[in-house]
């Protein structure tokens, strides 16, 4: 199971993260966000960095250059579009990067996760299910919905979880099944305070993950 941990901005926290092997790091680029990233981590520094790491820029609604200039600025990897993108976008970028194309689940057992994804099908990379979006998720969501509603659709592309998902979840997340379920995200569960990570915890959480 991959993991992905959104809501970096230390330098010394990345390097960190690349030390758990964790997949993917996810920076914010969304400046309502308690966790934005653009003043915290010079681009410079983060794009000549030595790192596995996969570098995920987080956005919300963006203009198609201001994701450009932040994927050359930062050497950003996968881009994630957490607000109400359009196909078009993501279709844009997927020439540059990989693409995340997040979508609000809510708590509405009879939401359509099929319908709701088939217009991105073909212009993605990867789907992440969250219970909020925009600034709800970003600036730090503990509620989680309820998974089974993802084992009733077919998906069929790579996704995370994320959403309230804690360091007690890792006997959950085990014992979720779907043939696309690709990682989770994490995020303000294991945190000290916004954007500073508790890495006793990531490391526990990591363990129990992999065993």
């Amino acid at each position: 199971m991959n993991i992905k941990v959104c809501g970096i901005t230390d330098m010394k926290q990345l390097h960190q993260l690349e030390g758990l092997d964790i997949d993917f790091a996810g920076l914010i680029f969304y400046k309502e966000s308690a966790r934005y990233v653009g003043d915290r981590i010079n681009g410079a520094e983060l794009k000549k960095a030595d790192l596995d790491i996969r570098k995920v820029g987080v956005f919300v609604d963006p203009e198609l250059i201001e994701v450009l200039d932040v994927i050359d600025e930062y050497g950003i990897d996968v881009v994630q579009l957490h607000g109400d993108e359009p196909p078009q976008l993501c279709e844009d970028l997927s020439s540059e990067v990989e693409v995340i194309k997040a979508f609000r689940v809510g708590t509405d057992p009879a939401v359509n996760i099929d319908k709701m994804v088939k217009p991105y099908d073909g212009v993605c990379d990867y789907y992440l299910f969250d219970t909020f979006g925009k600034k709800e998720s970003l600036g730090g969501n503990n509620t989680s919905f309820d998974w089974e509603i993802l084992k009733k659709a077919k998906i069929e592309k790579p996704f995370f979880i994320s959403g309230g998902i804690g360091p007690g979840d890792a006997e959950k997340l085990l014992a979720f099944a779907h043939p696309d379920f690709f990682g989770a995200d994490i995020s303000d569960g294991f945190e000290k305070s916004p954007g500073v990570k508790d890495m006793a915890l990531l490391l526990k959480f990591h363990r129990e993950i992999s065993r």
